[in-house]
């Protein structure tokens, strides 16, 4: 089932461009992290999907036109924003009650259930909480309903990392099944990418990037380089290049053609990166001592796979820079 089809989705705001033709497909039970600096167009994407704003060009989202059906459209979607703010007056239990009178599909069962879990009290005051605890409680309430849809705007924005890693593993394991979408901005990108199934790159209003997280993680190859090893390394070009404990971290494009990493299609001059002197061809035939092991086959590079902490959020960095 396709939860969200977007095609040439443009909004202006006066001479302002906010999207630019963006083109979307989300399938049910993905969960599609949309990342960009600020300005990108992030939010407003957001609010065009929950009928908040009107726009140009067409957008269908659970079968529904959101500016014209939004009533309907929102008993099936949640919405958790980065400005979403609860009154600091208002009780846990005042909370609970008015999503409960507002909503048809809140289960009170499960929201208790999930805040059973926390430090939070029925009786505390919105303003007795402290800032993750107010997440928590803002999660509770999303999660105790039976949407197909839940839209996160930087959920997590300010919070310390503890925090942002229970947020994320309560999603994942109280909330989160194959009925169910989920799509998420933030700049915090290595909070998500190991929950991400897909995502998209969006600068300046227009889409960079757009695929799957396992098409991304076969597109791009990093190479952890020692000093003496850097110059040649770099003669290969690549993409993107950052610091880490003192060593240098590149990042590459894998070749289209045989899905291999550039050392392995370099031509003959990049032989330093080797213990000897070897052909294009020999080093193909070899790549995987060349990246598996700096030490054993003395080449100075460590492969790296785009599981690490920082690879999607240094590689958003790159496109957006090239945009």
């Amino acid at each position: 089932m396709t939860v969200i089809e977007a095609r040439g989705l443009r909004k202006a705001f006066g001479s302002t461009i906010a999207l630019d033709g963006v083109d979307l497909h989300v399938e049910e039970g993905r969960i599609l992290g949309i990342i960009g600096p600020n300005g990108a167009g992030k939010s407003t994407a957001l609010n065009a999907i929950l009928g908040l704003i009107p726009y140009q060009g067409e957008l269908r989202v659970l079968g529904r036109n959101p500016w014209t059906e939004r009533e309907q459209l929102l008993r099936d979607v949640c919405f958790i924003s980065d400005v979403a703010i609860l009154p600091r007056w208002l009780r846990v239990s005042q909370a609970i009650d008015y999503v409960a009178g507002v909503h048809p599909r809140f289960d009170r069962a499960k929201a208790e259930a999930f805040l059973a879990k926390t430090s939070i009290q029925r009786s505390n005051k919105v303003r007795q909480l402290s800032k993750g605890m107010v997440t928590q409680l803002h999660l509770a309430l999303v999660m105790a309903i039976d949407a197909k849809l839940l839209v996160l705007d930087e959920p997590t924005l300010g919070l310390d990392i503890l925090y942002r890693k229970q947020f994320y593993d309560s999603l994942l394991n109280d909330y989160f099944d194959r009925s169910r979408t989920i799509v998420v901005t933030t700049h915090q990108v290595e909070d998500v990418e190991h929950v991400l199934t897909d995502l998209m790159f969006i600068h300046r209003g227009r889409v960079v990037l757009s695929c799957s997280m396992e098409e991304f993680e076969s597109r791009y190859l990093e190479l952890t380089v020692l000093p003496d090893k850097l110059p040649a390394a770099r003669a290969l070009k690549p993409m993107h290049e950052r610091q880490v404990l003192g060593r240098s971290i590149l990042l590459f494009p894998m070749s289209p053609a045989n899905n291999s990493p550039p050392l392995a299609t370099c031509a003959p001059q990049a032989s330093p990166m080797s213990s000897s002197p070897s052909s294009a061809t020999t080093r193909a035939g070899h790549k995987e001592q060349l990246y598996e092991s700096s030490i054993e086959s003395r080449t100075g590079v460590r492969r790296a796979g785009l599981r690490t902490r920082h690879d999607v959020s240094d590689a958003a960095l790159l496109l957006v820079g090239e945009a």
